[in-house]
């Protein structure tokens, strides 16, 4: 199994031991180190500035939003960094939500899958630099059809470090995971839980059916693990830790009706319990939110307590559908972690 970790999207400003991970995952000579984007800090920043002191990890974003960037952004971007990395570049990709494209990108929300598929199309097309990109899709036509009627196909003036970069899919619900697993080279996975193991097998097993599916379960990537591993002997204040962040996106992280977080929990069993915490949450009550995130809810998709009790639980996680598992923890354990996971 490969390792990876990640630095998700800021707040009030980069996280104080950014730096300092992205040089452990090199030293450690972990496999994979993910950044994150949501409507603040971008993905792609942060990942040439940090990764720019590695030699050897791969980087990847987890994920960078359609709706931010133009196909051809992206793939100019992506090519680029390919080329200053010497060919260790991922390009994560997923579609955000509904509140964020339109409130934030002012893009219209709709046929999320279709999109997709196009938006890959697109990126491949470009970074294999065969011929002049010419595309006619229902979300996105290469020339633009309209204006003045002067734009022509073109083809990248950058010749490609490598003609494919792996491109991974983000997705939560189980149509994005089949469509993952028939047109991307890996997933990358939130909130995943090894007790949905079964459930997620089945919808990857969908997607590598399909005609021309470009992986098997043999050769496709999934990227994933526990939301965040806390060694603290008191059990309590370890899964306090994680509350509030789980409140957020089952309880604000969307609309009602409308939030793939939420679904996530309702399909691992916690329907009653993820509707107290987004009633309290919409309602302005924070704090009654987090305080109806139940412990049982924070063990199933986080590894919390003595290390004796995250060292026998995380085999559970060894022995799923994940091939790369991803470790968020304090500083000082990943080393120890690293060393769990490679016995």
């Amino acid at each position: 199994m490969k390792i990876a970790t990640t630095v998700g999207y800021w707040s009030s400003g980069p996280p104080d031991d950014a730096e300092e991970l992205f040089a452990i995952a090199d030293r450690l000579r972990l496999d994979q180190v993910w950044t994150a984007e949501a409507y603040g800090s971008d993905a792609w920043t942060p990942l040439a500035w940090w990764g720019s002191r590695t030699s050897h990890v791969q980087l990847g974003t987890a994920v960078s939003q359609l709706s931010a960037r133009p196909p051809a952004t992206l793939a100019m971007a992506a090519m680029t960094m390919d080329h200053l990395t010497k060919g260790r570049i991922i390009i994560g990709v997923g579609t955000s939500n509904p509140q964020v494209v339109e409130g934030w990108y002012g893009q219209p929300y709709p046929r999320p899958l279709a999109r997709t598929r196009e938006y890959i199309e697109i990126l491949r097309m470009i970074i294999a630099r065969q011929e002049p990109v010419v595309y006619h899709g229902k979300h996105y036509q290469l020339p633009y059809p309209g204006g003045t009627g002067l734009g022509k196909p073109l083809r990248s003036i950058l010749h490609p470090y490598r003609t494919e970069i792996p491109i991974y899919l983000g997705a939560e619900g189980p149509k994005n995971v089949a469509l993952a697993a028939e047109i991307a080279d890996g997933w990358n996975t939130i909130f995943f839980s090894p007790s949905m193991n079964d459930f997620y097998a089945a919808a990857l097993a969908e997607g590598f059916a399909r005609p021309g599916a470009r992986h098997s379960s043999a050769t496709f990537d999934v990227v994933g693990g526990p939301m965040r591993i806390i060694v603290d002997d008191d059990l309590e204040r370890a899964a306090d830790q994680i509350r509030p962040s789980l409140a957020l996106y089952i309880g604000g992280m969307g609309a009602r009706g409308v939030n793939y977080h939420h679904e996530v929990f309702a399909r691992m069993g916690y329907e009653a319990q993820a509707a107290v915490i987004q009633d309290h949450y919409l309602a302005g009550d924070r704090k009654s939110a987090i305080a109806a995130v139940p412990t049982q809810m924070v063990e199933d998709v986080a590894l919390i307590g003595p290390w004796a009790k995250i060292a026998d639980e995380i085999q559970r996680w060894q022995e799923t559908v994940l091939t790369t598992f991803s470790v968020s923890c304090n500083l000082r354990d990943l080393d120890r972690i690293a060393g769990l996971l490679r016995r």
